[in-house]
């Protein structure tokens, strides 16, 4: 199964591309952990969790179409490196206002928002470019290995942070995170991916992302993803934002204890990463998914109930092995069923589902969190995804076999 898993790395700008978003995701951890100890610490609020998730991930309202449209159009690897280059700022200024004690909550919301525009923009042309840098066998691989590198991250950047913060500051963590986005600006200098026909007529955004829009909802192995992963961000994915309330204000393990917390999501979701794509080509991967997201009501279930710091870390190492499964069996999807011409935006228009549900279902948590407990909310949201997963099965079968289907005799990627 590791060779199945592990042959993208063969191709040199894959390999490139990959490692640069592995120190970079290394950093966004770093600063992501800093920043939920510092709300959470500060303000005592779990609301301010949720608001900062929303400041982030809202601009891809924008963000993903803008960076759907310039995707398809022009060079992919010059567009990864100007967003980053930006992000790289955004870094910088969260590290100078601490450093001159001008840090606020709101403050970090702003910035956020700012570092989320940038970061979604990026995100659709970096998922279109997966393609053109493997093989076409090894896409469900290349887009497992992307989902590794960003869960590794989630496992040395909190190990990071913790040093970090035990020999300095939050601070050191912000300025850490912008020396991983200058990392990708240089890395993706020497990243080649095959030509593409130049597009040559007008730019018009909203034609071209109505046009994207139209090309995806006929496209069934793309639209049903889509609503897939809007159902999933805004049901199991706020538990994400919750991490820091549940081991501070729940379990009352501190700044260790989120720092642990987030490390277990982050090896599960490596391990399976690493090991459903081989599993997938014994089975298929339309089992791989709809197993992946039975077993996260349970894990959710787990996760709500237990007692412990030690018994929440090994229900979030579960519960992130199979979020890190749901999101790869829905992005293949589209990566697969997605015309060339068009699949930057239409891409661009599953991060965006992903990025408008996600902040929106962690505002929606986090305030009832305020008011009942992190426990209560997270047994509600497994509650509401198995029934929203039995009522799919039941009703509207087809929906599952039409986002397992192959796109074409010519590219079976799996075993149907």
């Amino acid at each position: 199964m590791a060779s199945v898993s592990l042959a993208p790395l063969r191709h040199r700008s894959f390999s490139l591309a990959l490692g640069s978003s592995l120190i970079s995701s290394t950093g966004t951890w770093m600063q992501s952990v800093a920043l939920g100890i510092y709300l959470t610490t500060t303000t005592k609020d779990a609301l301010w969790l949720g608001l900062i998730t929303l400041a982030a991930w809202l601009p891809a309202i924008v963000g993903s179409p803008t960076g759907g449209i310039m995707g398809d159009r022009f060079n992919r690897q010059r567009w990864i490196q100007s967003m980053n280059s930006v992000m790289a700022l955004t870094a910088c200024a969260l590290a100078v206002a601490k450093y001159t004690n001008h840090l606020s909550p709101q403050l970090c919301c702003y910035i956020a928002a700012v570092e989320g525009l940038c970061g979604s923009a990026s995100w659709a042309a970096w998922q279109s470019l997966l393609p053109d840098l493997v093989g076409k066998d090894e896409v469900l691989a290349a887009v497992s290995l992307s989902s590794a590198q960003f869960n590794l991250g989630r496992v040395i950047g909190p190990l990071c942070a913790g040093v970090a913060l035990a020999f300095g500051s939050i601070g050191v963590c912000f300025a850490l995170n912008a020396a991983s986005f200058v990392v990708v600006v240089v890395m993706f200098a020497f990243v080649k991916s095959p030509s593409r026909p130049k597009v040559l007529t007008k730019v018009r955004p909203v034609h071209e992302t109505i046009e994207g829009a139209r090309v995806a909802w006929s496209v069934r192995g793309c639209r049903n993803p889509i609503f897939g992963v809007a159902a999933v961000a805004l049901i199991a994915s706020p538990f994400i934002t919750l991490v820091p309330a549940m081991s501070i204000l729940t379990l009352h393990a501190g700044k260790v204890g989120t720092a642990w917390l987030v490390t277990a999501q982050g090896v599960g979701a490596v391990v399976g990463a690493l090991t459903l794509p081989g599993l997938a080509q014994r089975t298929s991967r339309l089992f791989v998914l709809r197993a992946s997201l039975g077993t996260m009501v349970i894990a959710l279930v787990l996760y709500g109930l237990a007692p412990n710091l030690v018994l929440s870390a090994l229900a979030l190492g579960l519960l992130g092995g199979t979020y890190v499964g749901s999101l790869t069996g829905l992005n293949t999807s589209v990566q697969l069923h997605a015309p060339r011409n068009e699949r930057t935006r239409i891409l661009a228009l599953y991060t965006l589902s992903l990025s408008i549900f996600f902040p929106v279902g962690a505002v929606i948590q986090s305030a009832f969190a305020k008011t009942w407990g992190v426990r209560p909310v997270t047994l509600v949201a497994a509650l509401l995804l198995g029934v929203v997963l039995i009522v799919m099965t039941l009703a509207h079968p087809r929906y599952w076999r039409e986002i397992g289907a192959a796109p074409s005799s010519a590219a079976q990627l799996l075993a149907e």
